[in-house]
């Protein structure tokens, strides 16, 4: 299984998963235009798209979707609640319920809430034959059942939205500081590191970081708080920043368990 981000922030997120003929957009926050250079680049064509999967319906979700729909026919889901604000999707709409679990082509696909202003989000789970993804950004907390899907999942996407100290001293307006710590809100680094350590207990072995804030985080900060987490309980495992503007390398999606670090 191979996985990219193309996108990851609150301007704009996107990400990619292959698995031989079957190929899954998850979100579609940017422009279709970018989307399709960036799949072109790593040799798939719209026409390729088996599917795209929605979180939820904010804007840095589903920019470029409704221009996807009038290029490519590959089928939107999205949870019931989400499903809602795309009627354009038209007839490749495929609505499911919250925690329901489906398949497309090679993969498996549970899908889970999170916990985010949004009409019904979730987040996923993508299984096939060599591997496991667990995907989870706009969520105030680590819900119970994100977190007893995706325990111990091969590779983690992991909101790391914000230092809480960087944030809670910023020139963001209190409501809007408020919103982002409230449990409809967005992960902090601290929150995504104890989450991450408990994945690696249970066999987690790569980790990228995303949906990062632009003005209240930045990758040392994030990739800091949760490499420090690990290595106080003796873990390393591969752990990265998603690019916020650009796509990312391949990580390959594959059994690789972490270690635990000599004493």
């Amino acid at each position: 299984m191979e996985f990219y981000t193309l996108a990851s922030g609150s301007s704009g997120n996107a990400a990619l998963v292959r698995e031989h003929n079957t190929v899954l957009l998850i979100d579609a926050g940017v422009s279709e235009r970018r989307i399709a250079q960036e799949l072109a680049s790593v040799g798939i064509a719209l026409s390729e798209l088996s599917a795209i999967l929605v979180t939820h319906e904010h804007v840095d979700h589903i920019k470029g979707l409704q221009t996807l729909c009038k290029k490519c026919t590959a089928p939107v889901y999205a949870s019931r609640g989400t499903a809602q604000s795309l009627f354009y999707a038209g007839d490749a709409l495929r609505m499911f319920e919250s925690g329901e679990t489906f398949t497309v082509g090679a993969f498996e696909v549970r899908s889970f809430p999170s916990s985010h202003d949004a009409a019904d989000p979730v987040g996923y789970r993508i299984d096939c034959e060599s591997g496991s993804l667990g995907f989870l950004t706009d969520t105030g907390f680590v819900t119970d059942d994100a977190y007893q899907t995706l325990l111990g999942v091969d590779l983690l996407l992991l909101e790391a939205n914000h230092d809480i100290e960087t944030l809670q001293s910023g020139p963001y307006p209190r409501f809007l500081k408020s919103r982002i710590l409230g449990r409809h809100g967005h992960l902090s680094n601290a929150q995504a590191a104890e989450f991450a350590l408990q994945s690696v207990k249970a066999g987690t072995g790569d980790i990228m970081l995303a949906h990062l804030s632009s003005e209240n985080n930045t990758p040392v900060m994030a990739e800091y708080a949760v490499a420090r987490k690990l290595q106080q309980h003796g873990y390393s495992v591969r752990l990265c920043t998603a690019p916020r503007d650009t796509i990312s390398e391949v990580h390959l999606c594959k059994k690789s368990p972490s270690f635990a670090l000599e004493n």
